[in-house]
């Protein structure tokens, strides 16, 4: 995989780009009304301020709390949290993205360029084909499935994830392949009904595939959600069909997540990146919990046990490809130390 070095940065490009959603937003607000709604949906936008820090500071994106904060704490219906996700994110991961490249931090380009254009095909296919499948209880259950497993395997493996320094150098038309593949997949699967989830796909095949240094996989994680929440927005406007009361959430929320991303990714470095991994995957799997216990009635034994198998087939996946990883990583070792041994000979 290539990556970028980090040169001078450009801070300039991010404070621009603050003062132009700033100049909007404010423009937006003096709609009638519009102040009043924003005013009215406050407990969403203290929620984001904790929301967008992970967001820019972990490979979960905004929508990870925003989503179970509407649709656990407010009662509110979980088509409509997938909704707020794809908007919140639109503004939240996308000035973490524009901060991100101002710093030059270094990103999986390979990987990504490939998620890239997987998610291009994957999420108009999700969200006009296979998202209108899912009732709202399943859209519930598929989000704490998804971010369940995921915390789960960061309470056990995170020694591991967190001691990973650089990355393996695989083929790079390998790692295009790859990219594309899960970032179809995610899109599709996972974004188009939740909101959420390409981020962390990315970032599970860094970490566990490629062995990457997390302050790589992160990065990348939050430029592909970035992208394929502007994607999605797009989607969803042009085919009109975004749930009400998005946008009154959306407009007292995005002044605090276009400030709140960027601060996760910039405070991350100076406290480390574990402690804050340790307490949202610890959310993540809370939040399981208290789904299954919410929608006890709804789901019955047979639907927990089932929630439940999903998780423990999603850890499967995630340690299957960690073993994959394995088997990767010592045939790049093996092929970098054949060429060590050969290079003496050819020099005689």
């Amino acid at each position: 995989m290539s990556i970028h070095p980090r040169p001078k940065t450009h801070l300039w490009v991010w404070f621009l780009w603050l003062a132009l959603f700033y100049a909007t937003w404010f423009w937006l607000i003096q709609a009638e009304g519009a102040w009043e709604a924003a005013k009215d949906h406050w407990p969403i936008a203290l929620a984001m301020a904790a929301g967008s820090y992970a967001a820019g500071s972990t490979p979960m994106g905004g929508g990870t709390v925003g989503f179970p904060v509407l649709v656990l704490f407010f009662d509110l219906p979980a088509s409509l949290g997938r909704d707020f996700s794809f908007a919140v994110q639109s503004i939240g991961m996308v000035s973490a993205s524009i901060f991100i490249f101002a710093r030059r931090q270094p990103l999986a380009w390979s990987l990504l360029k490939g998620a890239t254009v997987g998610a291009l095909l994957g999420t108009p296919l999700g969200i006009f084909f296979l998202a209108p499948l899912f009732t709202d209880l399943w859209i519930k259950v598929a989000f704490a499935v998804i971010w369940g497993s995921f915390g789960l395997l960061h309470l056990y493996r995170i020694g591991e994830i967190a001691g990973h320094t650089g990355m393996t150098d695989f083929d790079e038309h390998w790692d295009h392949k790859v990219g594309f593949a899960l970032g179809l997949g995610a899109s599709a699967l996972a974004v188009s009904v939740t909101g959420v989830g390409i981020d962390m796909v990315i970032y599970a095949a860094l970490v566990l595939l490629c062995r990457a240094d997390l302050k790589i996989a992160i990065p990348t994680s939050v430029v592909i959600m970035a992208f394929n929440s502007v994607y999605g927005v797009g989607l969803k406007s042009l085919s009109n069909s975004w749930q009400p009361g998005v946008y009154e959430n959306w407009l007292a929320a995005a002044p605090v997540v276009a400030l709140g991303a960027p601060l996760g990714v910039f405070i991350v470095e100076l406290i480390g990146r574990k402690p804050t991994l340790l307490v949202v995957a610890t959310l993540c799997v809370g939040q399981f919990v208290w789904t299954c216990f919410a929608e006890k009635e709804s789901l019955g034994l047979w639907g927990i046990v089932a929630a439940m198998v999903a998780v423990i087939v999603c850890l499967g996946g995630f340690e299957k490809l960690r073993s994959w990883g394995n088997v990767l990583v010592a045939e790049a070792q093996a092929k970098a130390d054949s060429g060590r041994d050969l290079r003496p000979e050819q020099g005689d």
